[in-house]
């Protein structure tokens, strides 16, 4: 029986997680879930798992459900909240595999926690990587456990490498989509609308993620994330477009050999694999080999979408790069959802704010905070300028890149 913690439990990932637990209720227990600010749907997994903790977001949304909770009767469940909380669903002795599925960098905290608490670690969470991935993964080599990638794409390629050793390893192929602009000119840039860049062609996610495919930013996160689960340098990790979006990933070996990996696009698939990893064990997601009819590949276009090209320069700087990359696009996109700036500002601030930070190293997981506050700081101050500029000129300014 495997006692699992989940990070982000309310989420598409932590629901999935809960999906693949109640399939097979004889292999899975969930003992401690962090639920977020989600109040409703915390009340019913609690109702659903009795887990043993439960943390909230905030003090306020704590309370409520604790009162809510001894009026049922279920009273020994312990509610807690805020980053400690998440550190104690995280660090529970009897979580033995914690999935880390919080939004940006609020889960990073309790996922290094857990690692170096001997947890394994199934990671869906990219920020932590992006942001913390040189001292994550250097506590998971400390401890001995293995971190566990959920994303499809790096879960694609961690079963291809089952096929040969890191050591073999030519190149390592992250296939994109594309996103909703990849046959959209340059030039119509500056005026794509908030609505046509949620408008995905494949998949239906959140905001942030949505608008990061659209700029492939979503991409770059995901060469960092390569790099630092497999230890392998940015020169070995390679995009290339993939429109059907089929193949999720692909390994190239030094023979020439290259092993791919499909399957459904069903994330209970990753997230079981995972959770039993090294075993595979049978389930009912199939993939129907007869619907393949043609496979489509090209390179990105690097002017078009100048943020996958700012997250190469962030990982080979390293250090506090990465984190400003990671803090700046979040902010960027933010403001872009808002109105305040254009689709093409987004990779305009970042590149800004990577500009302004210097890369050096960070030691410990209080300075990798500390560089994402000061880059956030210095992004909001961007965002405030061309919000005035903006109210100046009555529309928003766009920005083309040579």
């Amino acid at each position: 029986m495997k006692r699992i913690a989940i990070l982000g439990s309310t989420g598409s990932i932590g629901r999935s997680t809960l999906r693949v637990a109640e399939s097979y209720p004889e292999r899975f227990q969930i003992v401690t879930l962090a639920a977020g600010s989600n109040l409703e749907t915390a009340l019913e997994q609690v109702r659903h798992w009795r887990p043993r903790v439960i943390s909230m977001a905030t003090e306020t949304s704590a309370a409520t459900l604790r009162s809510r909770l001894r009026k049922e009767g279920l009273n020994d469940v312990e509610v807690v909240h805020g980053a400690a909380g998440t550190v104690r669903v995280a660090t529970h002795p009897e979580a033995d595999f914690v999935v880390s599925a919080i939004v940006g960098v609020a889960g990073l905290e309790a996922t290094y926690d857990a690692v170096k608490a001997g947890k394994m670690v199934g990671l869906a969470n990219k920020e932590c990587l992006v942001a913390a991935g040189e001292l994550i993964t250097a506590e998971a080599r400390k401890q001995g456990k293995p971190l566990l990638p959920i994303d499809s794409e790096h879960n694609a390629v961690h079963q291809c490498l089952r096929g040969g050793r890191i050591e073999e390893v030519e190149r390592i192929w992250l296939t994109a989509s594309g996103g909703p602009f990849l046959h959209t000119p340059r030039s119509e840039f500056a005026s794509i609308t908030v609505e046509q860049a949620l408008n995905h062609p494949t998949w239906k996610m959140g905001r942030r993620i949505t608008i990061d495919s659209a700029t492939l930013m979503n991409k770059g996160f995901e060469v960092i994330e390569a790099c630092r689960l497999f230890h392998i340098p940015p020169a070995k990790v390679e995009v290339i477009v993939h429109p059907q979006s089929t193949i999720h990933s692909m390994v190239e070996f030094v023979d020439g050999s290259i092993l791919a990996q499909f399957s459904v696009t069903d994330m209970r698939l990753p997230i079981l694999y995972a959770l039993t990893y090294p075993e595979r064990i049978p389930s009912e997601m199939r993939f129907a080999v007869s619907d393949l009819r043609h496979l489509d590949f090209c390179p990105p276009d690097l002017k078009k979408f100048p943020c996958l090209r700012l997250a190469y320069e962030a990982v080979e700087a390293g250090g506090a790069k990465t984190v400003a990359l990671n803090a700046a696009d979040e902010v960027a996109v933010a403001a872009f959802l808002e109105g305040t700036i254009g689709f093409n500002d987004i990779p305009r601030l970042i590149e800004e704010v990577l500009d302004a930070t210097e890369s050096g190293k960070l030691e410990s997981i209080a300075q990798v905070l500390a560089a994402d506050a000061a880059a956030r700081r210095s992004a909001h101050e961007r965002v405030a300028r061309s919000g005035r500029s903006t109210r100046k000129t009555g529309r928003l300014r766009a920005t083309s890149f040579a």
